[in-house]
């Protein structure tokens, strides 16, 4: 059949990746990527379903594109679409069909107009069309190694949307990497809903084997780990980044809480004194270590002491970057029935303290990085100002911030040295050297 189509991913870097996916697939089916919806004969929508903010972005993104185009056809795919399609489709008739996340090529046949017939769990070593256009940043890309989660955090809707957990082959990560690296890929970014759990489900954690495979591979690039859960960490990781020459001393850490009765309660092993070892490890084996965190406000229960533990724990460990989040209560979870619901009101209020206690600890963390030269990849030039936009080993994509380059003659993707010359809020700003 063919056609022209345009897609708009929502959500994580996981959505992103599988959007990645819809449109191999999509092209390999014979359809045409536009950079627009208004050439497209076909919108896939792919969204995210985890949270109700999420929920409602999707749902008003999705009636606006009918809305502006009702004569093309509409596809929402993904998350949302997954946990709810039976709901969704006799809710929203406007809406032409509706697709989860198990299998990308399921969009291929709903934009030709023929019947869905994806069923079961997500099978991350499915066969899927190659990955031939990339969402990310110029140089950058995303890999996934694992769908799903059996960490079953009594507020998380994840194992409801993605299944339990499930690895890809060490074997095609490698691969998949390798491939990605000949494309001129400079940075790797690994994601799963928790890279700590990879193997678990062959029985065992085989994530610092993994790294030491793509630490092998050839080639001047970064590994970036996205996502470990706190108390899956695998301790074996950090002898591995010592002898590591692509690891980036990079750390994405959810810790959520530091409340000891609030974290049982979220269904979580560790206490605040645990966690708070685990990043002297990390900072003792790597002094120029940058850690992420997140942490979760309003979690049924939680009382102002239980806050002010949170709030303790933050000054003590002193996240270099730190997104707060207030819960959001997912049917389906445990924590649904939970009793002691916290106002919408209080749970902003404590999002929002959290917020402004980060900024003078972001602050600082940057500082220290002012009078150095460090390597920073290059996203995309800022038209007629001679200036670039990029990223330094402790700026992750889309989340952190960025750094702004003074230079010539450079190009998008390419790996520089700068030397950071100022600090300006959450960015940092340098000169491109030689």
């Amino acid at each position: 059949m063919g056609g022209t189509f345009f897609i708009e991913s929502l959500g994580c870097a996981k959505n992103q990746v599988d959007s990645e996916a819809m449109i191999a697939a999509l092209e390999e089916a014979g359809f045409t990527f536009v950079e627009t919806p208004d050439a497209a004969d076909v919108i896939v929508v792919n969204t995210c379903g985890f949270i109700e903010a999420a929920k409602k972005e999707s749902i008003d993104v999705c009636l606006g594109f009918k809305n502006r185009f009702p004569e093309k056809r509409l596809i929402m795919a993904g998350c949302l679409s997954q946990r709810y399609a039976a709901e969704l489709a006799a809710e929203m008739p406007e809406i032409d069909a509706f697709v989860g996340n198990r299998d990308p090529r399921e969009v291929a046949r709903l934009a030709s107009g023929r019947p869905s017939r994806s069923s079961g769990p997500a099978d991350p070593a499915a066969p899927c069309a190659f990955r031939h256009r990339l969402l990310s940043p110029a140089g950058s890309a995303y890999l996934k190694i694992a769908e799903g989660c059996d960490n079953r955090c009594s507020y998380c809707a994840i194992p409801i949307i993605r299944g339990p957990l499930a690895c890809r082959d060490r074997a095609d990560v490698v691969r998949e990497a390798r491939e990605l690296l000949s494309r001129g890929i400079r940075e790797i970014v690994l994601i799963a809903q928790d890279l700590g759990s990879y193997g678990l489900d062959r029985g065992r954690a085989e994530l610092p084997e993994l790294l030491s495979e793509l630490d092998g591979l050839p080639g001047s690039f970064w590994l970036r780990l996205l996502y470990i859960h706190p108390d899956r960490f695998p301790m074996g990781l950090l002898p591995v980044l010592k002898r590591s020459t692509h690891v980036l001393p990079y750390f994405d850490i959810p810790f959520q809480h530091a409340s000891a009765r609030i974290l049982a309660a979220m269904g979580r092993r560790g206490d605040a004194d645990a966690y708070l070892d685990l990043i002297r490890s990390i900072r003792l084996s790597f002094p120029d270590a940058v850690i992420r965190t997140t942490f979760l406000t309003g979690f049924p229960g939680e009382t102002e002491e239980d806050f002010q533990d949170l709030l303790d724990f933050q000054a003590r460990a002193e996240p270099d970057w730190c997104g707060a989040f207030t819960y959001s209560r997912e049917e389906g979870t445990p924590a649904y029935a939970l009793a002691g619901r916290v106002t919408k009101t209080a749970a902003a209020r404590r999002k929002a303290a959290i917020e402004e206690a980060q900024i003078p600890i972001t602050a600082r963390s940057l500082d220290r990085h002012v009078g150095r030269t460090c390597d920073v990849l290059l996203e995309e030039e800022v038209q007629g100002e001679g200036l670039w936009i990029g990223r330094a080993y402790m700026q992750a994509p889309e989340v952190d911030g960025l750094t702004v380059v003074a230079g010539k003659g450079l190009e998008p993707g390419a790996v520089v040295p700068v030397r950071i010359t100022r600090r300006n809020g959450v960015d940092l700003e340098g000169l491109a050297q030689g």
